[in-house]
């Protein structure tokens, strides 16, 4: 009976730790980052929001494939503490081998981070590394964009949503990454279920998890946008083909 109760509480004190331990600590100051062409670096915001430990801030970039990567771009410093409530800057800068990716299109990496926390003092507390992951595009030079270009001239108004074999496929005919949030049958009727957000490459096209008839004659599509903010845009469906309803530029 002993036993079982040491054990038993034990097992409640490696829950209240995991419990504990299992908020992120270490944060990015954004939700996804566009390295330009014409940039060397960019500089990343990291804090530390606990405000009584200090933490560990591991930092590196992967591939498409999710595989740890040393170029085109480095991460200064890989490795470094994060005092409580405090803030400090990650760069990462692109190599000597950034001129080999495509001119023509974005390339899409992931940022990552890994907090380590300081080893407890408590016995019998599990603790937990937690990782935050941002994707990180290469737009060439030639690609680059400004605020009210992204405004009054988005890329995504060129998706196309086309019916076919009773399915719905989206066609992205840009050089950049479209990632779509929801769908829905027009713009104020409920999202679709279990949609899943969907990110369509550069030059390529992704079918849909809705059926043609589902869609209807006036879809919405909700996007991200670079700045992380969620824009919906309406659809006019002739036969098959689905094209964006253009609103007015903005002066």
């Amino acid at each position: 009976m002993l036993n079982k109760k040491i054990l038993t509480q034990v097992f409640m004190v490696s829950f209240v730790g995991l419990s504990t331990l299992s908020h992120s600590a270490i944060t990015i100051d954004r939700t996804r980052a566009i390295f330009n062409g014409s940039q060397k670096s960019m500089t990343l915001i990291v804090s530390n929001k606990n405000n009584k430990l200090p933490y560990l801030a591991q930092a590196w970039v992967e591939n498409s494939d999710s595989q740890k990567v040393s170029f085109p771009f480095i991460v200064l410093p890989p490795l470094q503490r994060i005092e409580p409530g405090q803030s400090n800057q990650i760069r990462i800068e692109a190599s000597t081998k950034i001129n080999e990716l495509p001119q023509d299109r974005e390339s899409l990496y992931y940022f990552n981070v890994r907090e380590v926390p300081p080893k407890s003092d408590k016995p019998n507390v599990m603790q937990i590394a937690l990782q935050s992951k941002i994707k990180l595009f290469y737009r060439p030079a030639s690609l680059e964009l400004n605020s009210t270009e992204m405004m009054n001239n988005p890329w995504q108004d060129k998706l196309q949503l086309i019916k076919q074999n009773g399915g719905v496929t989206a066609k992205n005919p840009t050089p950049y990454y479209i990632t779509i949030l929801s769908i829905r049958q027009s713009k104020t009727s409920a999202d679709a279920e279990n949609f899943e957000a969907t990110m369509i490459s550069p030059f390529s096209q992704e079918a849909l998890p809705i059926k043609a008839q589902w869609l209807g004659s006036s879809p919405a599509v909700t996007y991200i946008n670079d700045y992380g903010g969620r824009i919906q845009m309406q659809f006019q469906c002739e036969i098959n083909n689905c094209n964006v309803i253009k609103t007015p530029a903005k002066e």
